[in-house]
């Protein structure tokens, strides 16, 4: 078992989504693992929480890694961030870079859910995605 390939992974994505034209056409820079301190963009993505179940065989170590993308804005409805949503998923379904240490044998969507906060000042998407790994 290992969760030794988790920040390869997180670079990986990470570096999908910052490079990609047309996510970045719709978010400019706002593209996080946290949000920033301070002023907080109308409109931005965010690596969110992160699952990673063993998934060693007898051949080899791995890990299966199931990870949150947000979309969150303060905008009146969810058109925009479905938009944004739609672009971060044709991010996720080509295949990533190759990681710094493992590989990914599969990477798949896997849900989404979209929701208000409580006040009603936030819409947010959050994407679910499975990356099955091995430490090769």
């Amino acid at each position: 078992m290992t969760y030794a390939l988790s920040q390869s992974l997180q670079q990986a994505v990470y570096a999908a989504l910052t490079g990609d034209a047309a996510l970045t056409a719709l978010v400019g820079t706002a593209i996080f693992d946290a949000p920033p301190a301070g002023s907080i963009p109308a409109l931005y993505v965010s690596l969110g929480p992160e699952t990673a179940v063993e998934r060693s065989d007898r051949t080899g170590s791995g890990a299966r890694h199931d990870f949150v993308i947000s979309v969150i804005t303060d905008a009146g409805g969810f058109g925009q961030a479905k938009a944004v949503a739609g672009a971060v998923s044709d991010v996720m379904a080509a295949p990533l870079a190759p990681l710094t240490r493992g590989r990914v044998v599969a990477l798949s969507f896997l849900r989404a859910r979209a929701k208000r906060d409580e006040a009603g000042q936030q819409r947010r998407i959050d994407l679910t995605f499975r990356a099955l790994l091995d430490d090769d």
